[in-house]
């Protein structure tokens, strides 16, 4: 996976159009181009971005291999000079992006390239399917950990995924959501996020009854014992047995047993019978695990039904995010350069939701000095900037009537430069950290934020001089038609 060159993991159009920017003299036109999401997954209130670092690598290992370029040239549509210049290419741009784990909305810019003509489209294809799918997962295994309320989620899907890539870095998108394991050992090995597992049903299987295997198994691993108990029957003979080789195997050795896990039937009636059961027996610290095709709303029913479980594992509802598989995200031109200049441009469509907001853009977000909440995201021209000793009046872009008055705020602005002039000035956080900082990011959302049903709608207005601009365009391209 890591050796294989990406850079041809692009549209074909991508090519075409750099061949026609090439022959056409355009080749070296700065443009600004904006990958933003319209849509928040599952109709949540929020989104994660996610994927920044296989950006960063995929950025910086950018040729073109001979082998490439004779297959370009196999085609017989591409100019021989654009062929020469692929031999040699490189990102020379500047990149400018969210840091991972940060909480998104509708429209916001999480990555802004600046960058030659040729340069800024070829990587479009691969910013997007990289941030679109671990967006999706992170955001998706943040609601199912918020369902959970407090009690760990593991990662079981890398079975479900879809492909190897997608096992891989969806897990490592788990994680950064706030999932505190996986199934998946690559994702541990590359990335450090801890993968755990013990048994599967084939396991007790092989043995020739059901207490021979978890008594070997016990055996086997001491003091890390999680039995899967529902092969046959959870309550007449999974908790059972458990409990008689945590008795024959454990006890004696001076061991505890971390957990028994659940894989099927009535979760919520079993956990509860099986939560007496261990009580009874001697083992209340014995952890109860469920898995078999969860997702938020069922674990949430679970809980809000008094289902005794301590922790959850979740496969292919959330390696695949079932209930809303597509993240949306888009690139699109915001401005290019001319003479020095930066000239704004807008996509405008009949569809008022898909009319970009134009130019190089920068943006921040308001927080209470108070509370430390987050109270709304601006957006702003590249050269504005957010005086915090003055109040501020947000409005709706769209329903300009509706303001809000700010006061007693700090203005951050979220975007880092990643890359100057192709050259990585960013430092790369660890996995770890980027981990804790979406947890720290979800904790300013107000409640109402967090809600899965309705949730409240966060601001995200832009700035009078931006608004201005845009409506300025939307008017000369009304009058030109």
């Amino acid at each position: 996976m890591d050796k294989l060159n990406y850079t041809m993991l692009c549209d074909f159009y991508e090519l075409t159009m750099g061949n026609g920017y090439f022959v056409s003299g355009m080749k070296d036109r700065i443009t600004y181009f904006d990958l933003f999401f319209r849509q928040i997954p599952d109709n949540g209130g929020f989104a994660i971005a996610c994927g920044l670092e296989q950006v960063i690598d995929y950025i910086e290992k950018l040729h073109f291999s001979r082998e490439d370029i004779e297959f370009l040239r196999s085609k017989k549509i591409f100019d021989e000079r654009f062929l020469e210049y692929l031999e040699n290419f490189s990102f020379t741009g500047d990149i400018f992006a969210v840091p991972e784990g940060t909480v998104v909305f509708p429209n916001e810019p999480l990555i802004t390239v600046r960058a030659p003509a040729i340069e800024a489209q070829l990587i479009e294809t691969y910013l997007l399917l990289i941030v679109n799918h671990q967006s999706l997962i992170a955001t998706k295994a943040n609601r199912i950990v918020r369902a959970a309320g407090g009690r760990a989620v593991s990662e079981f899907g890398s079975r479900r995924a879809h492909g190897a890539d997608a096992a891989v870095l969806g897990a490592r998108a788990a994680g950064i959501g706030g999932c505190a394991a996986t199934a998946c050992t690559l994702t541990d090995q590359l990335y450090g996020f801890p993968a755990t597992g013990t048994m599967a049903h084939s396991w007790i299987q092989m043995f020739d009854d059901e207490y021979s295997a978890f008594k070997t198994y016990c055996e086997c691993y001491p003091d890390s014992v999680t039995l899967l108990v529902d092969t046959y029957n959870v309550l007449k003979s999974g908790v059972p047995n458990a409990v008689k080789a945590f008795d024959n195997v454990l006890k004696p050795k001076g061991f505890r047993p971390k957990g028994i896990r659940i894989d099927s039937g009535d979760i919520t009636y079993l956990s509860k019978k099986a939560r007496k059961m261990l009580d009874e027996a001697g083992y209340p610290d014995c952890k109860i695990v469920a898995s078999n095709s969860l997702d938020e709303y069922l674990i949430r029913d679970m809980i809000f039904q008094g289902a005794r479980v301590d922790l959850f594992g979740v496969g292919e509802r959330l390696i695949t995010s079932k209930s809303h598989p597509v993240f949306g995200g888009v690139y699109k031109l915001a401005a290019v350069e001319e003479n020095g200049e930066i000239i704004p441009k807008i996509k405008v469509s009949e569809n008022v939701s898909k009319i970009t907001v134009p130019h190089f853009k920068k943006l921040y977000r308001l927080y209470d000095r108070d509370s430390g909440m987050a109270i709304a995201d601006q957006l702003c021209v590249y050269d504005e900037a957010i005086d915090e000793s003055r109040d501020i009046v947000i409005f709706d872009p769209t329903y300009t009537w509706k303001k809000k008055h700010i006061s007693n705020f700090r203005a951050v602005e979220l975007q880092k430069q990643i890359f100057r002039n192709g050259k990585l000035v960013y430092e790369k956080p660890s996995y770890d950290s980027i981990c804790e900082y979406c947890k720290k990011q979800v904790d300013t959302l107000w409640d109402e934020i967090k809600r899965f049903e309705n949730p409240h709608t966060y601001y995200v207005d832009l700035s009078q001089k931006l608004w201005s601009v845009k409506n300025h365009l939307l008017a000369e391209i009304q009058g030109n038609s």
